[in-house]
């Protein structure tokens, strides 16, 4: 389900609604890729009522899923590759993008900004 989730805001979604939207609107090939089950007797993959996605949500840590995604991505990162002294030092190429939570300023509160460094292979060095 939770990958389902993240599929779903990755796709667009904004709210839990949206997102249960787009999970009971999945194509059951994609649940299939999702993790899905089916059924045994129909065949189809059954989709979660949206309460239980909004469950699931709530008890999901988000420091501890960036930490396992981040170490996934870490693991994932190819060796650096060592210069050829002819060809001179490689540069090595970083890209940071920055965002402020939608919804996050309040009269009492400063707002939520959230920071990402990526290198060129799409790997997450890190985030904030």
């Amino acid at each position: 389900m939770l990958c389902a989730a993240v599929s779903a805001v990755l796709t667009g979604a904004r709210s839990l609604i949206a997102i249960s939207e787009w999970i009971t609107d999945a194509p059951q090939h994609v649940l299939g890729v999702l993790g899905f089950g089916a059924d045994p007797l129909t065949g189809l993959r059954p989709v979660p009522h949206a309460a239980t996605l909004r469950r699931l949500l709530q008890r999901v840590d988000g420091d501890e899923l960036d930490a396992a995604i981040t170490a996934y991505l870490q693991a994932r990162t190819p060796p650096p590759v060592e210069p050829d002294a002819e060809k001179g030092p490689v540069r090595g190429v970083i890209a940071v993008d920055g965002k402020v939570v939608r919804g996050s300023r309040t009269r009492a509160a400063a707002a939520i900004g959230l920071l990402a460094a990526m290198d060129h292979h799409g790997v997450v060095l890190a985030q904030r």
